[in-house]
This record gives structure tokens, C-alpha cells and sequence, in this order.
């Protein structure tokens, strides 16, 4: 059975994707990372955003977990948007980075930023 127009759209606003500053997506399941470690990264990364308020609100920050992002090394993988950053081993500690000093700061975490694919006008 399909879902209504109106609960999609009620969906969508709750999430408030036009109006995120950022979108953070995290490899969960490739081969970059053993499983358990890529499963904890996506947890501790639910669990901050929302903590800093950053969840679900306009001028927050989106996050989507990717089955695989296609570079099998050196994960778990993220990638933030706009910008299109690349980043390697996305864990705990350098998560809590990339979200203060990028997504919050809007200043890339240099030492682990591997490429960027920034999105076109």
C-alpha cells in the first residue's frame, strides 16, 4: 500500500532536509571497516547530533547511512555535503572532530580528508 502525499510530506518536514546546513553520509556495511566498528560509528554519530541539536532541525545536519560508499580501505568512510569531503576512518574520535570542526565550524578536518567531489551549481 503506498503512503499519502501528506504523511510523505509530513515526513519530510520533520527531517528538514532543505533546510540542513550539512549532510553526513557513513559507510555501515562496505569492506573499509570491520562491521562492529562501522555499526558503533553510526551510533555514536546518531547519538551526537542529536545531543548538539543538531538532529531533524532546520539549519541541522542531515546523516544517512550507506551501505557502501566504494572505497574499501581505511574506514568506516564519510562524506559530508555540500562540500563533497572525503573522509577516512570515520570513528569515534574522528567523528566528534568532523562534527565540531566541519559540520558545526564549516572547517574541514585537513588530516583526514582524502578527496573532495564538491556538488555542482
Amino acid at each position: 500500500m503506498t503512503e499519502p502525499a501528506a504523511s510523505l510530506g509530513a515526513a519530510m518536514e520533520a527531517i528538514a532536509p532543505g533546510g540542513a546546513r550539512r549532510h553526513i553520509l557513513l559507510c555501515t556495511h562496505g569492506k573499509c571497516a570491520p562491521a562492529e566498528a562501522s555499526q558503533q560509528a553510526w551510533k555514536f554519530l546518531k547519538r551526537r547530533l542529536r545531543e548538539l541539536g543538531l538532529a531533524d532541525v532546520a539549519q541541522g545536519v542531515l546523516r544517512t547511512r550507506a551501505d557502501c560508499l566504494r572505497v574499501c580501505r581505511d574506514g568506516p568512510i564519510a562524506l559530508v555535503y555540500p562540500e563533497g569531503t572525503w573522509y577516512r576512518q570515520a570513528d569515534e574520535r574522528n567523528l566528534e572532530r568532523i562534527i565540531q570542526e566541519h559540520l558545526i565550524g564549516g572547517v574541514p578536518v585537513e588530516e583526514l580528508v582524502f578527496g573532495r567531489t564538491p556538488l555542482g551549481d
